[in-house]
Protein backbone atom coordinates (compact mmCIF):
# COMPACT_ATOMS: atom_id res chain seq x y z
CA UNK A 1 0.00 0.00 0.00
CA UNK A 2 2.63 2.37 0.78
CA UNK A 3 4.31 1.80 -2.18
CA UNK A 4 1.08 2.13 -4.06
CA UNK A 5 0.78 5.53 -2.61
CA UNK A 6 4.20 6.59 -3.52
CA UNK A 7 3.91 5.51 -6.86
CA UNK A 8 0.57 8.11 -7.19
CA UNK A 9 2.15 10.79 -5.88
CA UNK A 10 5.46 10.84 -7.70
CA UNK A 11 2.89 10.50 -10.92
CA UNK A 12 1.16 13.72 -9.82
CA UNK A 13 4.11 15.29 -8.15
CA UNK A 14 7.39 14.78 -10.20
CA UNK A 15 8.42 15.48 -13.69
CA UNK A 16 10.08 12.28 -14.78
CA UNK A 17 12.08 13.94 -17.20
CA UNK A 18 14.56 11.99 -18.51
CA UNK A 19 12.10 8.99 -18.99
CA UNK A 20 9.30 11.21 -20.85
CA UNK A 21 11.83 11.92 -23.64
CA UNK A 22 11.34 8.40 -24.84
CA UNK A 23 10.30 9.12 -28.19
CA UNK A 24 10.87 5.98 -29.94
CA UNK A 25 10.31 1.83 -29.92
CA UNK A 26 12.51 0.03 -32.23
CA UNK A 27 12.78 -4.04 -32.14
CA UNK A 28 16.13 -6.22 -33.79
CA UNK A 29 18.46 -8.90 -32.73
CA UNK A 30 22.10 -9.18 -30.78
CA UNK A 31 24.39 -11.37 -29.90
CA UNK A 32 26.77 -11.30 -27.08
CA UNK A 33 30.35 -10.20 -28.33
CA UNK A 34 32.11 -13.28 -26.15
CA UNK A 35 29.92 -15.79 -27.59
CA UNK A 36 28.47 -15.68 -31.06
CA UNK A 37 25.90 -18.48 -30.91
CA UNK A 38 24.01 -16.66 -27.94
CA UNK A 39 21.23 -14.37 -29.98
CA UNK A 40 18.43 -12.61 -28.25
CA UNK A 41 15.60 -10.47 -29.26
CA UNK A 42 16.24 -6.30 -28.37
CA UNK A 43 13.64 -3.67 -27.55
CA UNK A 44 14.85 -0.23 -27.89
CA UNK A 45 13.38 2.90 -26.33
CA UNK A 46 14.92 5.60 -27.89
CA UNK A 47 15.50 9.15 -26.77
CA UNK A 48 17.17 11.89 -28.40
CA UNK A 49 19.90 13.68 -27.01
CA UNK A 50 21.07 15.24 -30.32
CA UNK A 51 21.48 15.13 -33.98
CA UNK A 52 24.35 12.84 -33.21
CA UNK A 53 23.51 11.11 -30.24
CA UNK A 54 20.92 8.70 -28.98
CA UNK A 55 20.43 6.71 -25.88
CA UNK A 56 18.16 3.80 -25.40
CA UNK A 57 17.18 1.44 -22.29
CA UNK A 58 16.79 -2.01 -23.80
CA UNK A 59 14.19 -4.26 -22.59
CA UNK A 60 13.75 -7.94 -23.51
CA UNK A 61 10.37 -7.30 -24.70
CA UNK A 62 7.46 -4.66 -25.31
CA UNK A 63 5.50 -6.53 -22.47
CA UNK A 64 4.42 -4.29 -19.26
CA UNK A 65 6.57 -6.72 -17.41
CA UNK A 66 10.01 -6.17 -19.26
CA UNK A 67 13.09 -6.38 -17.77
CA UNK A 68 15.79 -4.03 -18.36
CA UNK A 69 18.53 -5.94 -20.09
CA UNK A 70 20.88 -2.98 -20.96
CA UNK A 71 21.76 0.08 -22.72
CA UNK A 72 22.91 0.93 -25.97
CA UNK A 73 24.72 4.55 -27.26
CA UNK A 74 23.82 5.41 -30.94
CA UNK A 75 26.38 8.24 -32.29
CA UNK A 76 26.65 9.60 -35.61
CA UNK A 77 29.42 8.98 -38.31
CA UNK A 78 31.13 12.17 -38.11
CA UNK A 79 30.88 11.38 -34.00
CA UNK A 80 31.88 7.63 -34.20
CA UNK A 81 35.55 8.64 -36.44
CA UNK A 82 36.67 11.22 -33.49
CA UNK A 83 36.92 8.36 -31.58
CA UNK A 84 40.47 6.63 -30.85
CA UNK A 85 40.62 3.03 -32.84
CA UNK A 86 40.85 1.10 -29.47
CA UNK A 87 37.76 2.33 -28.65
CA UNK A 88 36.02 2.46 -32.10
CA UNK A 89 36.65 -1.54 -31.50
CA UNK A 90 33.29 -1.60 -29.13
CA UNK A 91 30.93 -0.04 -31.56
CA UNK A 92 29.11 -1.63 -33.98
CA UNK A 93 27.68 -0.35 -37.78
CA UNK A 94 23.47 -0.45 -38.18
CA UNK A 95 23.70 -0.54 -41.77
CA UNK A 96 22.87 -4.12 -42.12
CA UNK A 97 20.89 -4.44 -39.75
CA UNK A 98 18.09 -1.72 -41.02
CA UNK A 99 19.04 -2.66 -44.47
CA UNK A 100 18.17 -6.39 -43.89
CA UNK A 101 14.95 -5.70 -42.57
CA UNK A 102 16.00 -6.73 -38.83
CA UNK A 103 15.65 -3.44 -37.45
CA UNK A 104 12.07 -2.60 -36.82
CA UNK A 105 9.60 0.20 -35.63
CA UNK A 106 6.91 -2.33 -34.55
CA UNK A 107 3.25 -1.26 -35.36
CA UNK A 108 4.22 2.07 -37.40
CA UNK A 109 4.17 1.71 -41.21
CA UNK A 110 7.24 1.52 -43.20
CA UNK A 111 6.53 4.53 -44.73
CA UNK A 112 6.63 6.99 -42.01
CA UNK A 113 9.86 5.12 -40.56
CA UNK A 114 11.59 5.08 -43.68
CA UNK A 115 13.19 8.85 -42.90
CA UNK A 116 14.31 7.47 -39.49
CA UNK A 117 15.52 4.31 -40.55
CA UNK A 118 17.63 6.42 -43.48
CA UNK A 119 19.98 8.14 -41.09
CA UNK A 120 20.24 4.91 -38.78
CA UNK A 121 21.67 3.08 -41.04
CA UNK A 122 24.89 5.48 -41.45
CA UNK A 123 24.96 5.18 -37.29
CA UNK A 124 27.29 3.29 -34.50
CA UNK A 125 26.22 1.36 -31.34
CA UNK A 126 27.56 0.30 -28.26
CA UNK A 127 25.22 -2.24 -26.30
CA UNK A 128 26.30 -3.43 -22.95
CA UNK A 129 24.21 -6.23 -21.23
CA UNK A 130 23.55 -6.39 -17.79
CA UNK A 131 21.40 -8.53 -17.15
CA UNK A 132 21.51 -12.45 -19.25
CA UNK A 133 18.22 -13.24 -19.43
CA UNK A 134 18.67 -16.03 -21.84
CA UNK A 135 20.63 -17.86 -19.64
CA UNK A 136 18.10 -17.83 -17.43
CA UNK A 137 19.72 -15.47 -14.70
CA UNK A 138 16.95 -14.38 -12.21
CA UNK A 139 19.08 -11.20 -11.63
CA UNK A 140 21.50 -8.96 -13.33
CA UNK A 141 24.75 -11.09 -12.11
CA UNK A 142 28.26 -10.37 -13.12
CA UNK A 143 29.98 -7.76 -15.51
CA UNK A 144 28.22 -6.27 -18.18
CA UNK A 145 28.68 -7.88 -21.68
CA UNK A 146 29.37 -6.24 -24.56
CA UNK A 147 26.82 -7.28 -27.59
CA UNK A 148 27.10 -6.77 -31.22
CA UNK A 149 25.27 -7.01 -34.09
CA UNK A 150 24.02 -9.46 -36.69
CA UNK A 151 26.80 -8.50 -40.05
CA UNK A 152 25.12 -11.24 -42.61
CA UNK A 153 24.42 -15.12 -43.65
CA UNK A 154 27.52 -15.90 -42.77
CA UNK A 155 28.73 -13.54 -39.82
CA UNK A 156 26.44 -13.76 -37.47
CA UNK A 157 23.09 -14.23 -39.12
CA UNK A 158 19.79 -14.46 -36.76
CA UNK A 159 17.83 -17.85 -35.79
CA UNK A 160 15.22 -18.04 -38.45
CA UNK A 161 13.17 -19.46 -35.11
CA UNK A 162 13.63 -16.06 -33.63
CA UNK A 163 12.76 -14.21 -36.65
CA UNK A 164 9.43 -16.13 -37.15
CA UNK A 165 8.40 -15.12 -33.74
CA UNK A 166 9.03 -11.26 -34.03
CA UNK A 167 7.74 -11.35 -37.40
CA UNK A 168 4.32 -13.21 -36.79
CA UNK A 169 3.49 -11.00 -33.67
CA UNK A 170 4.27 -7.94 -35.45
CA UNK A 171 2.23 -9.24 -38.61
CA UNK A 172 5.35 -8.08 -40.68
CA UNK A 173 8.20 -10.00 -42.86
CA UNK A 174 12.14 -9.37 -42.72
CA UNK A 175 12.08 -10.01 -46.47
CA UNK A 176 9.29 -7.88 -47.96
CA UNK A 177 11.15 -5.01 -45.38
CA UNK A 178 14.81 -5.86 -46.69
CA UNK A 179 13.16 -5.80 -50.50
CA UNK A 180 11.63 -2.50 -49.75
CA UNK A 181 14.88 -1.12 -48.57
CA UNK A 182 16.94 -1.72 -51.43
CA UNK A 183 17.54 1.82 -52.78
CA UNK A 184 18.13 3.11 -49.41
CA UNK A 185 21.20 4.66 -49.06
CA UNK A 186 23.82 3.85 -47.06
CA UNK A 187 27.53 4.22 -45.94
CA UNK A 188 30.15 4.15 -48.88
CA UNK A 189 32.73 3.32 -46.42
CA UNK A 190 32.24 1.66 -42.65
CA UNK A 191 34.85 2.04 -40.94
CA UNK A 192 36.64 -1.86 -40.27
CA UNK A 193 37.57 -0.78 -36.72
CA UNK A 194 33.81 -0.94 -36.12
CA UNK A 195 32.76 -4.49 -36.28
CA UNK A 196 35.68 -5.88 -35.01
CA UNK A 197 34.48 -9.40 -34.11
CA UNK A 198 33.69 -9.88 -37.90
CA UNK A 199 36.99 -8.86 -39.35
CA UNK A 200 39.36 -10.54 -36.94
CA UNK A 201 36.78 -13.16 -35.63
CA UNK A 202 37.24 -12.28 -31.87
CA UNK A 203 35.22 -11.17 -29.28
CA UNK A 204 35.57 -9.27 -26.00
CA UNK A 205 34.44 -10.37 -22.65
CA UNK A 206 34.56 -8.26 -19.69
CA UNK A 207 35.25 -9.64 -16.06
CA UNK A 208 35.22 -8.08 -12.67
CA UNK A 209 38.75 -8.45 -10.79
CA UNK A 210 40.35 -7.47 -7.47
CA UNK A 211 42.75 -4.44 -7.50
CA UNK A 212 44.42 -2.35 -5.27
CA UNK A 213 42.96 1.17 -4.91
CA UNK A 214 44.33 4.40 -5.31
CA UNK A 215 44.80 6.45 -2.34
CA UNK A 216 43.61 10.10 -2.28
CA UNK A 217 46.93 12.14 -0.91
CA UNK A 218 44.93 13.64 1.99
CA UNK A 219 44.79 17.46 2.30
CA UNK A 220 46.73 19.40 4.45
Amino acid sequence: MGSQLLDKGAKMLQSLKPVRQVRQHACSFAFYAHDHSRQIETHHYISRFNQDFLQCPVYDSDSSSAILIGVEYIISEKTFESLSPEEQKLWHSHAYEIKSGLWVHPRVAEMIAKAELKGLAKTYGKFWCTWQVDRGDRLPLGAPALMMSPQGVNTGAVRPDLLKIRDDKYEISREELSESRLEMEEPEWINPNADFWKQHDKGFALDVVETEMKRMTPFP
